[in-house]
């Protein structure tokens, strides 16, 4: 969008945040990038120039604005809705796999040359992978200064920076402040507090967010000892690169209030990806809900209930496993089998509060699990250890810089898998958001009562019409339902 320049004047001028994170606005004049909300006075149109990514403002000497703080934006809608390399590539830098193992372990997982990953990421983003990590390193490293009481050694070394001068440097050179100035600036009264480790942070969205079905579906089918719901939150733990985490998540008008425990805070940018990767919380909901709302007959759903998104995971391995789990069989059921692995194969954790007990169990653990011990039908037992076996070795792989065509090839390969639970994992896990469910019951039920076809192949011939959003129009169906996972529990 930052090559419209017209269109990007109108969005700066009317201070438009639904355009926040899509591009940023550097001021010729001051030096400084903005979001495109930001509250200061309007420049000149003559003396903005506009970029495709903070990176990239950096890269051309611009530092970050402090009123509107553009390195806290949401993240641009693109990299959620495309599954070409540059998009494969940005999942995995919010990923963290830069920082852990450099832009040759980026190019392996996504099967091109450096050369190749550099050209492109440059040619759209105008920042390669190297300065995408470090403005991503930036952020955290703000976050750390703001609301922790670490020492600021052990914030560059948390936040991903390899020495103090890097850090130092970074920081002056982004933000116009040291370090220590940065947290000099904060209020007093809301100086940060708390044990290290514990994290209070606010996950910001484009407006409007509808909770409902996105933390009711994540509590109704919430495994014991991995998740729960409670005092108006979700919490669950997570299996992070340098150990293990804890999430708290609950929704707010204007943002997701969001408390971490982390075993280990390099992993803080990890867990602040992933969970706004199962939120759904980068997506464009004016954009979804305009393209449903062309179908008269999905419209009237839409403007009942609008943004609503797509309930996703932070381990898409484990939501495979689940998904397999939950075949043929109730919600409740599906939750009882998880419990059970949860709790023979899972890894302990510590949870203050108490409640959460385990992280969910690895592949490789599964693996090892006797068939014969696992209560369901022979058949599914089959599914179940071919996928696992599968995804301890490596054949199969699931994770965000998953190739989605030749991933669902994988899976409708695998015996047990169907097109619905193919589409399922690919909607939920990998992030697809056309992925489509038309032999769903609940689908069908809902088409029918709606007028809409009922039949899988008309159903899939009018959805056309909904592309690229069919996982949008998934959750505006399943929300004619009474089930619990369409309720913010209460």
């Amino acid at each position: 969008m930052h090559t419209d320049r017209e269109r990007c004047v109108r969005a700066v001028q009317s201070k438009d945040a639904r355009f926040d994170g899509w591009f940023f606005t550097a001021v010729l004049t001051t030096r400084i990038y903005c979001r495109p909300s930001c509250p200061v006075v309007p420049p000149k149109p003559e003396n903005m120039t506009f970029y495709p990514s903070a990176a990239a403002c950096q890269q051309a000497g611009f530092r970050a604005c402090k009123r509107c703080r553009p390195d806290t934006s949401p993240g641009s809608p693109e990299w959620n809705r495309r599954a070409d390399l540059v998009a494969r590539a940005m999942r995995l830098i919010a990923d963290g796999v830069v920082d852990r193992e450099g832009v040759p372990g980026l190019a392996a997982r996504l099967g091109y040359s450096t050369r190749q990953i550099e050209r492109q990421l440059l040619a759209e983003l105008g920042a390669g992978p190297l300065a995408l990590a470090r403005a991503q390193r930036a952020q955290t490293a703000r976050l750390l200064i703001e609301t922790t009481t670490l020492p600021m050694a052990e914030v560059a070394f948390a936040a991903g920076f390899s020495s103090i001068r890097t850090f130092n440097d970074t920081v002056r050179e982004v933000f116009a402040l040291a370090p220590s100035e940065l947290r000099a600036r904060l209020p007093k009264k809301s100086a940060p507090a708390g044990t290290p480790g514990a994290l209070t942070l606010r996950l910001p969205f484009r407006t409007p967010l509808n909770p409902d079905n996105l933390f009711g579906h994540l509590a109704a089918t919430a495994v014991p000892g991995v998740e729960e719901w409670r005092d108006g939150a979700y919490r669950r733990t997570l299996r992070l690169p340098y150990g293990h985490g804890i999430v708290t998540l609950a929704p707010e008008p204007d943002h997701i209030a969001c408390r971490l425990t982390l075993g280990d805070l390099r992993d803080l940018t990890v867990a602040i990806s992933r969970c706004r990767r199962m939120l759904d919380l980068d997506a464009d909901p004016v954009a979804i809900d305009d393209q449903l709302r062309t179908d008269p007959l999905l419209a009237p759903l839409v403007d009942k209930a609008p943004g609503r998104r797509v309930p996703r995971t932070v381990d898409e391995a484990e939501f495979a496993v689940r998904a397999v789990l939950g075949q043929q069989v109730s919600t409740a059921a599906a939750r009882t089998h998880a419990a059970r692995l949860v709790t023979a194969h899972g890894d302990p954790v510590e949870d203050p509060e108490g409640g959460l007990t385990h992280v969910f169990p690895t592949p490789d653990a599964l693996a090892a699990v006797d068939p014969e011990s696992l209560a369901m039908p022979r058949t599914r037992r089959t599914t179940f250890t071919t996928l696992v076996r599968q995804l301890a070795d490596r054949t199969l792989h699931l994770g965000p810089e998953s190739d989605w065509p030749q991933t669902r090839a994988r899976l409708l390969a695998l015996p047990g898998f169907g097109p619905w639970t193919v589409d399922v994992i690919a909607m939920r896990a990998l992030g697809d958001p056309d992925a489509f469910l038309p032999t769903d019951l609940g689908i069908r039920r809902a088409a029918q009562e709606l007028g809409l076809p009922s039949t899988p192949a008309a159903l899939t011939a009018r959805a056309a019409a909904w592309r690229p959003w069919r996982a949008y129009a998934v959750q505006y169906l399943w929300a004619t339902d009474s089930h619990p996972i369409n309720f913010l529990p209460v």
